[in-house]
């Protein structure tokens, strides 16, 4: 960020002065950070506001002042707990219930590695700043409807408010280019959310265990894989060479559309076998292409962590 100095180690002082200049620079410094707004968080707060927020995954019975919904009286009920007035409209008992509004943390991870920086065409974004946009207007709903995000890739404390976000955007706008490809697999809370955004293409035996590390301590997780349009169709005609982004191969057909039904086929494959692990584990899996509006990936995920039936992204 030009003509910030955000990230610098403050001067050295000592005794009471010092500690006294060091929480005056952390507070300018995270002033200058939330002024410096990214481009993308910005993107990515327009996509989640054309999103009707509705209610979060919180629609459950619990503490909370928020009412839900009449149910009939069941033995053990406590008599508190009874609606007199809507019970007095009809010959039987009714229980007002309230949801559930404890926060809940959800743990974002975006994939930032060497092959999501590739775009197929200047009129559509790169995969990682389209996983970027998305995550971040996840990240945006979510703390609208009052839960707890953390980067699942950092050790920063899970946190909510527009502070949280903004400091997720900072985590992504200065992530290295060359950042790991892997889902982190880092000791989450019992029954924790995760959301994982990439391009999978990975071995899908790597993604399988992976996955199983957080669901075996009971993480709900929800994929969404992204692919730039041209790694789906492989639109290419005549002498082709295909260059490796993280590995150093190149290949080089002299008809491209030649190998375009197996290519398709196996990417299929891929594909399922990544769906797969994640069904057999209990997540959720969804796909999204770069040349189609985020809004449709962003109002899948939103709809698995709400719970409701996923619609079919883009």
């Amino acid at each position: 960020m030009a003509g910030s100095r955000v990230g610098a180690e403050p001067p050295a002082l000592a005794g009471r002065e010092g500690v006294r200049f060091g929480r005056t620079w952390q507070r300018r410094q995270a002033e200058e950070l939330a002024d410096a707004l990214p481009p993308l968080l910005v993107e990515a707060q327009r996509i989640a506001s054309t999103i009707a927020p509705g209610v979060h995954g919180r629609r459950r019975t619990g503490p909370g002042e928020t009412f839900w919904q009449f149910r009939r009286y069941q033995h053990g009920d406590s008599a508190h707990l009874v609606d007199w007035r809507q019970s007095a409209r009809t010959d039987k008992l009714y229980v007002r219930e309230h949801e559930w509004e404890a926060a809940e943390t959800v743990w974002l991870w975006r994939d930032a590695s060497a092959s999501m920086h590739y775009t197929s065409s200047p009129r559509t974004p790169a995969k990682a700043d389209r996983a970027t946009v998305i995550a971040l207007a996840i990240a945006t709903l979510l703390v609208r409807a009052g839960e707890r995000i953390a980067a699942l890739d950092h050790d920063l404390p899970p946190a909510s408010g527009r502070t949280a976000l903004r400091r997720l955007a900072h985590l992504y706008e200065t992530a290295p280019a060359d950042a790991a490809s892997a889902i982190p697999t880092p000791h989450l809370p019992r029954f924790a959310r995760a959301v994982v955004i990439s391009d999978f293409l990975a071995d899908p035996e790597d993604i399988a265990a992976r996955i199983q590390s957080h669901a075996s301590n009971g993480v709900q997780g929800h994929l969404l894989h992204v692919l730039d349009a041209a790694e789906e169709d492989l639109p290419f005609h005549g002498r082709t060479e295909f260059a490796g982004i993280e590995e150093p191969q190149k290949l080089v057909f002299g008809r491209a559309e030649s190998v375009r039904e197996a290519y398709r086929a196996k990417l299929a494959h891929h594909r399922m076998s990544v769906r797969a692990a994640a069904r057999r584990f209990g997540w959720t899996f969804t796909s999204h292409r770069t040349d189609r509006p985020p809004q449709t990936a962003v109002l899948a995920l939103y709809a698995a962590l709400s719970g409701a039936p996923l619609p079919r992204a883009g």
